[in-house]
């Protein structure tokens, strides 16, 4: 196909890591040549593996991409550097003007906290198998299989990654596969297991179907969550 996704220093990182090869390798079945075809490359750029990307996610939590990211702007306007300490140092009125539901406040705070602790550390997930990292973040209060694998594959680029439970991914599979109705998380993982070990290509493609029919662009979120090539 002759994709080149390669990042070079002036140029964002996308993910998941080996896109385009996973294009290549996905490209031949009808389902995602169409929305090459229709809806072009994904484009989801890759985030910083850190505090401030989990928080995101966090806030990502039952809301809209949209609607997180605005909250994560607001934050980061308030809270400089967007680091453990001084986000412990903001109070309940801040965080609720940014956004912040009460359980939310709970679940960042206990983040910072196992985060300034050194109780948990961002650096051993980079080599860390899948399920390690996979038990390491859910293991953390407020993080979930869906919270741990968004990060798997936005901020650590792992390609065979598979989120069932995302509305928008099962959504789009429904739409792509013209299926009787939406798939439950169970039905999409059994799904999804037809494209390992590219299921976060697969994802991504799909999320990209997603966003074009309805005519959007994946938000722009702030520029210190990207990861940027070295």
């Amino acid at each position: 196909m002759g994709l080149m996704l390669r990042a070079d220093p002036m140029e964002p990182i996308y993910a998941p890591q080996h896109l385009e090869e996973g294009i290549e390798a996905l490209a031949g079945e009808p389902v995602f040549r169409a929305i090459l075809d229709r809806a072009g490359m994904p484009r989801f750029r890759r985030r910083r593996n850190g505090f401030a990307t989990l928080l995101h996610i966090i806030l990502e939590q039952q809301v809209s991409i949209d609607a997180a990211a605005a909250m994560h702007r607001r934050l980061a306007g308030l809270c400089q550097p967007l680091a453990p300490a001084p986000f412990l140092a903001l109070d309940d009125a801040t965080l609720r003007a940014c956004g912040f539901s009460r359980q939310k406040m709970d679940y960042a705070r206990r983040l910072a906290q196992a985060v300034a602790s050194g109780a948990f550390d961002f650096g051993r997930l980079e080599a860390a198998e899948d399920d390690i990292v996979l038990a390491d973040l859910v293991g953390l209060k407020g993080i979930g299989r869906w919270s741990a694998e968004i990060y798997l594959i936005f901020a650590l680029g792992r390609a065979d990654i598979w989120p069932a439970a995302d509305l928008g991914l099962q959504l789009a599979v429904a739409d792509c596969l013209a299926l009787d109705a939406r798939p439950t998380e169970r039905q999409l993982r059994e799904i999804g297991d037809a494209w390992a070990p590219w299921r976060s290509v697969a994802a991504c493609l799909f999320w990209q179907s997603y966003l074009h029919a309805r005519g959007r662009a994946a938000p722009q979120l702030s520029p210190e969550l990207y990861a940027v090539a070295s």
